[in-house]
């Protein structure tokens, strides 16, 4: 029987099955949102498949971005009205139908301080957005229209704006994630579900179009892995294995805040960049009481690193341009952590700003391998979908369409179901129709049950869940990819000891028990 877990036994058995010869359909390289995309697509329309990733589930630009679900809106100011249009039907498709459990409507609030022409093209484009959303069939119940608001009202929905000067604003609606790692895992968690073999710290050194050679991260061994067609999916690492591929990436820097400090409640806050047009930095609240302040836009001017550098300049510029519309000015010492995620960017002219943010499937001319690059986390499964219709027809392969688009992620039901769910509403919204098997961990053992750290919600029940089902293998997945510990690096310190304790004594669990 085919089970939606991952362990470390499963993934020693399933390696030993590659390790021997075994071929499979699709091999996946890369276990981002696309790798993990492209696995659940491909395993979903029957075939045999095999993922691979250097690290862990979301270890790269996944994790990094602003845990937004964009609707397209800023691809219309581009002209990009393809892009806005592919945007507002995949975010409709996640809140909607695939991962209503990990997705949430945010408000948007746009502050009026008197720039006249850049609040018309504001309210311009959100009405145009709104068309998007109708165009998509995204209800309104859902992602209600946008409205102007006086003033009081502003300040209502974000008290921690500065009242002088204030006009009114305008009120939006667009998605949130609650965690874009914790999508991924569940993505991942699917495609195991549905054969996906699903394997980590496995390391690609070589692509070719039917094989890989890659090293096993924690032995040291090297294996080969046959397939009949390989997919390389590893975002801004892409050209490291299929030389081919130019890229520019670019940074997105975001900085960590505790939501008191700003004085903003639930609703986000978007603050028009001096000089430019249809430019914003993001004060986007999160249910765990933190803000996250993004987001930077820069060329990168060296190889990408595995853990992004947040440079002092990006917190510099984050910081001003939020303390232009706030009652309070926020400094250095308001910042809890920084994080940055690199954008995978086609090469082409002009700023990164500027370059568009369309996915592609590559063919490498020396190979055959594939590669798909470029996009954005809204739109992965779309992204998915056209890199497995090009392995089928690459491989030669009789298969169907993509399933994904109304293929419901674990964990995820109506919003009607998920109300009624039976656990805390903090667990629901990470864990869905799961979170009651997550909670009753803590009602068996009341020391489970209890914060692994004074301060913060998460217990020792996510953490035993984190090994036992979702491919954690040590203090660092749980700390950075299951919980979000790792974005303020204080509390991730001071809650490592628990956790590798708790991460250790559940796999020798495991391991007793197989």
């Amino acid at each position: 029987m085919i089970t939606a877990s991952l362990t470390a036994r499963r993934r020693a058995r399933e390696l030993d099955e590659l390790a021997s010869g075994r071929q499979v359909d699709v091999l996946v390289v890369g276990g981002g949102v696309t790798g993990a995309g492209c696995a659940l697509d491909a395993a979903s329309r029957g075939l045999s498949v095999a993922l691979v990733e250097a690290d862990d589930l979301a270890f790269g630009t996944s994790r990094w971005s602003s845990k937004l679900v964009h609707g397209g809106l800023r691809y219309l100011a581009h002209g990009e009205f393809g892009l806005a249009h592919e945007s507002a039907v995949e975010r409709g498709v996640l809140m909607t139908r695939t991962a209503p459990h990990l997705t949430r409507p945010m408000a948007q609030v746009f502050p009026d301080y008197g720039a006249t022409t850049g609040h018309l093209l504001t309210r311009a484009g959100l009405h145009a957005g709104d068309a998007l959303r109708r165009a998509a069939r995204t209800p309104s119940s859902l992602l209600p229209r946008p409205r102007a608001v006086p003033s009081a009202e502003t300040l209502a929905l974000a008290p921690g704006l500065r009242s002088a000067g204030l006009r009114g604003g305008l009120l939006s609606f667009d998605g949130a994630l609650t965690d874009d790692a914790r999508l991924v895992v569940a993505i991942a968690r699917t495609a195991a579900a549905h054969g996906a073999r699903v394997l980590t710290r496995i390391s690609a050194t070589e692509l070719h179009a039917d094989r890989a050679v890659a090293r096993d991260r924690l032995t040291g061994s090297t294996v080969e892995l046959r397939a009949k067609q390989v997919v390389n999916a590893t975002g801004v690492w892409a050209g490291s294995l299929a030389p081919s591929v130019r890229l520019r990436p670019s940074r997105g820097t975001h900085l960590v805040l505790d939501a008191e400090r700003t004085g903003l409640g639930e609703a986000s806050v978007m603050v028009p960049v001096p000089g430019e047009l249809n430019r914003f930095v993001l004060l986007l609240p999160q249910p765990d009481g933190r803000v996250y302040l993004g987001l930077t836009d820069e060329p990168l001017d060296s190889g990408p690193e595995d853990v992004p550098t947040v440079p002092q300049s990006d917190v510099d510029f984050l910081l001003g341009v939020a303390s232009s519309v706030l009652a309070r000015n926020l400094t250095r010492d308001d910042v809890l952590g920084a994080f940055a995620g690199l954008r995978p960017l086609l090469e082409a002219g002009g700023a990164t700003a500027d370059l568009s943010r369309n996915h592609a499937v590559l063919t490498d001319p020396d190979t055959g391998v594939l590669t798909v690059v470029g996009g954005k986390l809204t739109t992965y499964r779309r992204m998915a979908e056209d890199a497995v219709d090009a392995a089928v027809r690459a491989a030669g392969l009789s298969v169907g369409r993509s399933r994904t688009s109304r293929l419901p992620l674990f964990g995820a039901a109506s919003r009607q179901q998920l109300s009624a769910v039976d656990a805390p509403p903090r667990l629901v919204a990470k864990y869905g129709t799961e979170a009651p098997r997550v909670a009753a961990l803590g009602e068996v053992d009341p020391e489970l049950g209890e914060p692994i750290l004074a301060g913060t919600d998460v217990t020792g029940a996510e953490v035993v869940w984190a090994a036992r089902h979702e491919g954690a293998l040590d203090a660092d997945d749980v700390l950075h990819r299951r919980t979000r510990l790792g974005l303020v690096p204080a509390e991730a310190e001071a809650a490592r000891p628990r956790v590798a304790d708790l991460v250790a004594r559940t796999t020798e669990g495991l391991r007793t028990l197989a």
